[in-house]
């Protein structure tokens, strides 16, 4: 059985989304999972902003999931720790669900953990905003 960091590894990141990532880890940023976090930006595949699908779940993108067990909807915003907004649907990289989402594409099934070990998912049915998508590569 595949453990959550094993899917993380070859996700498609832009190169942008890489080095701002990797700057907040190197000054510390809080981080609820870093070693995934770490693991996912040293086995990601990097890409140009402007190469990178717009199915990819990136920085700053608004998504839409499913909960595959009841069906229920939710939309969220991939957002840097600084403009995480939990009542505002803005979910941190750095969370283990925001780490679970960036670089996955749509119909990718993301697993995370809560920080009590509970195995979660969710389906990314929609990238409902993309930045590259809509060219905005410098978000």
């Amino acid at each position: 059985m595949q453990t959550i960091a094993d899917e993380m590894a070859g996700r498609t990141l832009t190169e942008l989304d890489h080095v701002r990532l990797e700057a907040l880890l190197r000054r510390g940023a809080h981080l609820a999972s870093p070693a995934l976090v770490n693991q996912l930006l040293d086995d990601a595949d990097l890409l140009p902003s402007r190469q990178i699908g717009a199915d990819v779940v990136t920085m700053n993108s608004q998504v839409q999931l499913a909960d595959p067990q009841d069906g229920g909807r939710r939309t969220l915003t991939l957002c840097y720790p600084a403009d995480a907004d939990a009542e505002a649907g803005r979910v941190s990289v750095f969370s283990p669900l925001g780490a679970a989402l960036l670089g996955c594409r749509v119909g990718d099934l993301a697993r995370w953990q809560t920080p009590y070990g509970e195995p979660l998912m969710a389906q990314i049915l929609a990238i409902l905003y993309q930045p590259e998508a809509s060219g905005d590569y410098t978000l």
